[in-house]
C-alpha cells in the first residue's frame, strides 16, 4: 500500500487473474465513506455488489467512491497453475509486506468462512517473515454488517472489467503483480 492507511478493506475476483483488492482509508475517513456507501444502498437491498447492479448505478456507485480519499491497491496472480488458495495466501503475504512499518493498521476481509482459517494462518506467517513489526488486527465480515467493504468490490469489479469501467475509478489504482 502506497498511504499509511489505517484500516484496510479487502475483497477478491477471480473472474480472469486472481485479484486480491486493497482499498485503504485513514480512520478519520470512516465516517464520511461509510455514509457515502450506504446513501446508495436502496430500499430492499442489503448490501452494495457490482455483480447485481445495473450499468445506471455502477456508473453512480463509481463516481461516488471517487470523491472518497482512498489508497487502492490491486495484488495480482496470473493463472500460472497455482490452486485459487495458494494465489490468495500469495497475495496476502504481498499486502502484509506492503504495508507501513510500526503501525497500527487493521485488515479487514469479506467474509468467506472457508478461508477464515487459512486467511488467520498466511497472516501471521506472513507478519514473521517480512519483519513487520507493525500491530495487526484482522477481521472477517460480511458486507451487510459492514458497508465500506462495497469499495473493494466496486473497484476490483470497474479493474477487472477494464475499458470505460476501469476508467471510471478515477481514482490512482497501484497494481503489484504476484
Amino acid at each position: 500500500m502506497s498511504e499509511h492507511p489505517s484500516v484496510v478493506y479487502i475483497d477478491e475476483s477471480k473472474v480472469r487473474d486472481y485479484l486480491l483488492v486493497a482499498v485503504g482509508l485513514d480512520r478519520r475517513e470512516l465516517r464520511t465513506a461509510r455514509a457515502a456507501i450506504t446513501e446508495l444502498i436502496l430500499r430492499g437491498q442489503s448490501r452494495l455488489h457490482m455483480r447485481k447492479e445495473s450499468d445506471a448505478r455502477r456508473k453512480l456507485i463509481l463516481s461516488r467512491i471517487a470523491t472518497l480519499r482512498l489508497d487502492v491497491t490491486v495484488f495480482r496472480a496470473p493463472k500460472d497453475g497455482r490452486s485459487d488458495t495458494v494465489r490468495r495466501a500469495d497475495c496476502i503475504r504481498a499486502l502484509v509486506s506492503s504495508l507501513p512499518r510500526d503501525s497500527a493498521t487493521t485488515l479487514c476481509f469479506e467474509l468467506d468462512e472457508t478461508l477464515v482459517r487459512k486467511d488467520r494462518q498466511t497472516i501471521v506467517e506472513a507478519v514473521h517473515s517480512s519483519g513487520n513489526a507493525g500491530s495487526f488486527a484482522h477481521r472477517h465480515a460480511t458486507a451487510v454488517h459492514e458497508p465500506l467493504l462495497a469499495l473493494p468490490d466496486a473497484l476490483g469489479w470497474a479493474w477487472a472489467k477494464g475499458g470505460d469501467w476501469r476508467r471510471r475509478c478515477d481514482t490512482e489504482i497501484c497494481v503489484v503483480d504476484i
